[in-house]
């Protein structure tokens, strides 16, 4: 049988759907010394989910710096606290490497904030918004997009809370590592429904 996917989910659906966490090892990244190996380890791996996080602003014009770069293997998400760290030579490494696909959604977004903090050249990105389109799939936010595919819920609760708080707490390590973690699942998927066929798209009637 057939997976169904909507060109649009509908977001009151979401509420009922079971919650997704990732459950591997979350690592976070304080001091720009250790920022080295733990790049040297990310980049051992075939395929990096990755995303960032910003303080949010209530204040009219003011936009603050991206202070979480969260990336992930299918088992293992580091946080690097660039507040702490700093844009360190091994971070533009991991930015600008080319060998290692690293999936993000919205990812123009990701890099301007990061260009603001350090300026790199971009290197293997690719942009799960992109993929999306290709199956017809109109929706580009992350929680409408895993809930469509995989039939499960990121709950966004920690989404505007302090992400220069002196210490994380545990709900935003896991919010953070979820979402970097989630592109990985995202793009192997598409890329086999790409391949398979194995789905059947339902047009969702417009509202009047």
């Amino acid at each position: 049988m057939k997976k169904l996917i909507y060109n649009k989910f509908d977001k009151h659906s979401i509420a009922a759907l079971p919650r997704v966490l990732f459950e591997g090892r979350i690592i976070v990244i304080l001091s720009p010394g250790e920022t080295n190996r733990a790049v040297d380890y990310l980049l051992s791996h075939p395929i990096l989910g990755i995303d960032t996080e910003t303080r949010p602003s209530f204040k009219k014009g003011r936009v603050n710096m991206v202070s979480l770069l969260q990336v992930s293997t299918y088992n293992t998400c580091f946080l690097f606290r660039l507040n702490h760290t700093g844009m360190t030579p091994a971070i533009i490494r991991l930015l600008e490497d080319t060998t290692v696909p690293k999936i993000g959604l919205s990812l123009h977004d990701d890099i301007t904030g990061l260009h603001r903090k350090a300026n790199f050249t971009p290197g293997l990105f690719v942009d799960l918004q992109k993929h999306v389109c290709e199956i017809g799939i109109e929706d580009l936010s992350l929680q409408k997009l895993y809930a469509n595919i995989f039939g499960e819920k990121i709950s966004k609760n920690q989404q505007l809370t302090n992400w220069e708080a002196d210490v994380l707490s545990e709900k935003q390590k896991r919010y953070a590592a979820t979402d970097a973690w989630a592109c990985i699942r995202l793009y192997e998927e598409l890329q086999r429904l790409e391949t398979t066929k194995d789905y059947e798209l339902v047009v969702v009637p417009e509202e009047e």
